[in-house]
Formats: C-alpha cells, sequence, structure tokens
C-alpha cells in the first residue's frame, strides 16, 4: 500500500533521478538487483506504481510494461521525486522537463515563412561551442528528462549535432529530430540509425508540391523532403510527417493522411500556427476559432478510422479526443488508445499532464543556452550555463506562474472548467495579447478573444 512514508523514505535513500531509473529498471525486469536494499527499494516502487496505476485507471502491469522502455523509467523517476518535492498538484509537478526541445542552431537552408526562430543560412551570433553544448547536454542527462528533440533551425546543418545525439542516447534519453528532410540522403539516415535517433520528424507542409515550397520558400523542397522520408524510411527510423496548420493546410487532412500511408510513416503532428518570429507577417494565414475545431475533428477521425497516430500542438486536442466517439487521450507528445478497456484513464492522464506543456512538461533551450517555456514563446527565464538547468526549472517565477491554472483568463464566464485538460495554448496567447495568462484566441469556447484581437 502506497503512502508518503514510502514515498520519503524511498527518496531519501534513493533520491536521484539515476538511481531511481536503475531501480525501475529493476522492478521491470531489464535490470538484475544488487543486494537486499535493490528488493525493499523495489518492493516500494512497486506500491507506488500500483497506487499511480489506479490514480490514471489502469492496472500495475501496464505500466510496468512500459518501464522497459528506459526513456520511461527516466520520466516516471522525474514523477516520483516530483511528487516527493512538490506533493501533489494539478497539472502534476515534475522534478525535471519530460521533454525539451533543443534549437540546437538556428543556420538554416530554407526560408520557410512560418519560422518561429527567424532562421538564416548564418545562423545566430554567440550559438555556443561544442564544449558549452557538451555542458547543455550533461545537465539534460543529470536532470533525468527521458526525451531530447533536437530542433532549430535545421539541426542537420551542424557538425556537432552528431556528437550530442550520440552521447544522449548511450545516456538513454529518447531522441529526436525535427528536420525539413532535405538533408537525409541514405548515408545521413544511416547514420541518424547509428547515433541513436529514435525518432525523424519531417515537415511536410502540404501533399501538394506547389504550396510547400511555397511555404517554405525555396522551390523543390517537397520532392527533396519526401526523398529525405523515404530514406529514413528505408535504413528503418521511426518517422514523422508534421505540418503547421494555417488556411493553406487545414483542407488536406485526408490527402496528407493518405501521403503519410503511402510513405509508411508513423505518426502525423498537426502544429499550432503561432505569430511569431517570421509568422508575425503571416498571422492572416491563422484559423478561425471554428475552422481550428473543425480541423481537429476531421485530424481525430483521421487517426481513428485511418490507423496512423496523430498529434497536436492545440491543447483543444485533449478535449476533442477525450469527447470523441471512440474516446482516448491525444496530445501533443503522447497518444493513449486503449479507452475501451481503461475508460477512464483519457481524463486522469490528461490532468496529470495538463494540457499546454510549456513550463508544464517541457521546456525550449535556444542556441545560445537560453532557456524558454516553449520555443514559440520568445521569453527568456534563464540561461543553462549561468543559472542551471534545474535552478529555472524549480525557480523561475515565470514558470512557476505557467504552471498554476488557476490564474488563467480563459473561460467567457471565469475560470473555464477545462484548464487543467487544455488550458489554452500559452504561446498563442502570448503572441496575439503579450500575456502568458491571457486567453488562447483559437479557442471555440471563448470566441470574444478572437473577436479582441488586433488581427481581426
Amino acid at each position: 500500500m502506497f503512502s508518503r512514508k514510502i514515498l520519503e523514505a524511498l527518496v531519501k535513500r534513493h533520491g536521484s533521478p539515476r538511481k531511481l531509473v536503475r531501480l525501475l529498471g529493476v522492478y521491470s525486469g531489464v535490470e538484475d538487483p544488487r543486494g537486499f536494499a535493490d528488493q525493499v527499494a523495489v518492493a516500494a516502487i512497486s506500491s507506488i506504481v500500483s497506487w499511480l496505476a489506479s490514480k490514471v485507471g489502469v492496472d500495475e502491469d501496464y505500466l510496468r510494461g512500459y518501464l522497459r522502455q528506459e526513456y520511461m523509467r527516466r520520466g516516471l523517476a522525474s514523477l516520483i521525486l516530483g511528487l516527493a518535492l512538490f506533493g501533489r498538484t494539478r497539472p502534476q509537478r515534475i522534478y525535471a522537463p519530460f521533454m525539451i526541445v533543443w534549437d540546437f542552431t538556428k543556420a538554416c537552408n530554407l526560408k520557410c515563412k512560418h519560422c518561429y526562430a527567424s532562421a538564416t543560412p548564418q545562423g545566430m551570433r554567440g550559438e555556443l561551442d561544442l564544449g558549452g553544448k557538451l555542458e547543455v547536454l550533461r545537465q539534460i542527462d543529470e536532470a533525468g528528462v527521458a526525451i531530447l528533440a533536437f530542433s532549430g533551425g535545421e539541426p542537420l546543418l551542424s557538425r556537432d549535432f552528431w556528437i550530442a545525439a550520440e552521447k544522449a542516447s548511450k545516456s538513454g534519453i529518447l531522441v529526436s529530430v525535427a528536420t525539413n528532410g532535405t538533408l537525409i540522403s541514405r548515408s545521413v539516415a544511416r547514420r541518424l540509425k547509428e547515433v541513436g535517433v529514435s525518432y525523424v520528424e519531417v515537415s511536410v507542409d502540404s501533399p501538394h508540391p506547389e504550396v510547400h515550397d511555397k511555404f517554405r520558400g525555396v522551390k523543390g523542397v517537397w520532392d527533396m523532403a519526401i526523398r529525405g522520408i523515404k530514406n529514413a524510411k528505408a535504413e528503418g527510423l521511426n518517422v514523422g510527417i508534421a505540418f503547421t496548420v494555417t488556411k493553406l493546410s487545414h483542407g488536406d487532412v485526408e490527402e496528407t493522411f493518405n501521403l503519410a500511408r503511402e510513405l509508411k510513416v508513423d505518426a502525423i503532428v498537426a502544429f499550432n500556427f503561432v505569430p511569431t518570429g517570421r509568422g508575425k507577417s503571416i498571422v492572416s494565414v491563422d484559423l478561425n476559432p471554428y475552422e481550428r475545431y473543425e480541423f481537429l475533428k476531421r485530424l481525430y477521425k483521421a487517426w481513428r478510422e485511418l490507423g496512423l497516430q496523430a498529434y497536436s500542438t492545440s491543447p483543444f486536442y485533449s478535449l476533442v479526443t477525450i469527447g470523441g466517439e471512440k474516446g482516448g487521450l491525444a496530445s501533443h507528445f503522447l497518444v493513449f488508445d486503449e479507452a475501451e478497456k481503461y475508460s477512464v484513464a483519457p481524463i486522469a492522464i490528461a490532468e496529470i499532464i495538463g494540457g499546454c506543456g510549456a513550463g508544464v512538461t517541457y521546456m525550449a533551450i535556444e542556441p545560445n543556452g537560453d532557456a524558454q517555456p516553449c520555443v514559440f514563446i520568445p521569453v527568456k527565464v534563464g540561461n543553462v550555463l549561468k543559472h542551471g538547468l534545474l535552478n529555472i526549472w524549480h525557480n523561475s517565477p515565470i514558470l512557476n506562474e505557467l504552471r498554476n491554472r488557476e490564474n488563467l483568463k480563459c473561460g467567457p464566464q471565469g475560470p473555464c472548467r477545462f484548464r487543467h485538460i487544455c488550458g489554452g495554448c500559452r504561446a498563442r496567447a502570448y503572441a496575439y495579447f503579450g500575456d502568458l495568462k491571457a486567453p488562447d484566441p483559437g479557442c471555440p469556447l471563448n470566441i470574444n478573444a478572437w473577436k479582441e484581437t488586433s488581427f481581426n
């Protein structure tokens, strides 16, 4: 039986991410115990996992199965440490970010109209050298971060990427890379596999080449991206297609799914359009709340009927999927599709995650080491080399305020009742109103926020 005393005793004796990750490996059967102390610790872990399973409406063996993957053990260790340090909260505060998106460089070979980083061929002044990058990576590893997503700019333009990606993978972190796909030759795809990259996300903003090329600013890059996807799949990599949802792409859900199935990719990711960086100049392509709601319903339907996992960075997607005909939960990084067996799990998991993940489940790092709540929120909350990753995560007033769902200004009449499941996109709130707690103007439950924007 789980108790606070069991949790405190476990953390007091084994209170570092690495120690807990190892013990979770013993608990899940992928590592051997080192003695009687390990057996006692694993018994405590079993009571904690059993309690967590009951809270999210699944059984202990279900969770234990996921813990055979090291990145999941890192994530659960962060959750256990968060419970010990902060108690039970909504959303649940965790010891370290579950995921970090690292804009490894701002150098890029394309000229995308919506680029949040305003990337250029030259990159940005002050980008970290290899020594600085490895120090950032050391802190990411020691904090127990589960997923590290390399982004940019175009991360494959950096020679340091290969060193950092391999080192992260060998540490047990799940490594992914977000890329425009144009540089993925067969040899590059093979090297991605060799250094331990688990997932490659390639941007394909339209199933129509001319639309994609115009949006990306360079002619012929649709063909190059498709070739990159084929090369990555040929080398056995997990691949996702990502696209930014605008008036140019929201009507192409089924065609995009058909393209994805033809290419045999593993997932589709629909990114919220956020008018930041170069995206400020094309704010007219943003969807209104009704268009966004209809798009998310179509995305959910395509997921359920066409069999490809479909994610969205729109927090409102959680509400759409939970309320869908077949239930389930899909968010910006998680898909739970066993609602028929575990009927209460989608809502329980959604409340733990807390909707928008900025400062809650993930954080962004800029090429110079600056930390932000999200890559789409250009607000500095510290510098990893100067202030320390965990110090920023635990003590930043901005991040701590983002974790407080009670002060959100969402909802037409007082706090929105879905603030613990959705909470609105904090990046869109900031981009439109300059206020991280403001309403997300894309929410169909608060149409007045859309009418109040200066862009309408």
